[in-house]
């Protein structure tokens, strides 16, 4: 079973993702930031793919998070999301995918299932 990890600060919106993909057959691991995520990254290697909101407090916003990421471990997928940013392609890590919030349960798992 594909391991994903979430990183949002919203609480609201990180149980809905979890549970969304829950029921879609993954295993979820939460972060509500990107020093957290690291530490998960840093202790799990079956983490697959990395869920992340732009806006969050902390040392590192979510596509400086996408960008260590992709640096460190670049086997690891990368789906971010936004409320508030559409970012360029060119601020993106290659072979990343960017959802707008407000976002549906299919565009999670429509996000996600295109890299597993």
């Amino acid at each position: 079973m594909p391991k994903i990890l979430v990183v949002e600060d919203d609480p609201f919106i990180m149980m809905w993702v979890e549970d969304a993909l829950h029921d879609a057959g993954f295993s979820v691991l939460t972060a509500t930031n990107a020093d957290r995520a690291i530490t998960y990254l840093e202790n799990d290697p079956e983490i697959t793919l990395v869920f992340t909101d732009i806006d969050m407090p902390g040392s590192m916003d979510g596509l400086k998070l996408a960008l260590a990421v992709r640096d460190r471990w670049p086997p690891v997928h990368i789906v971010i999301a936004s409320g508030k940013h559409r970012p360029l392609a060119s601020e993106m890590p290659e072979e990343t995918v960017f959802i707008p919030k407000p976002y549906l349960p299919r565009d999670i798992l429509g996000a996600v299932r295109g890299f597993h």
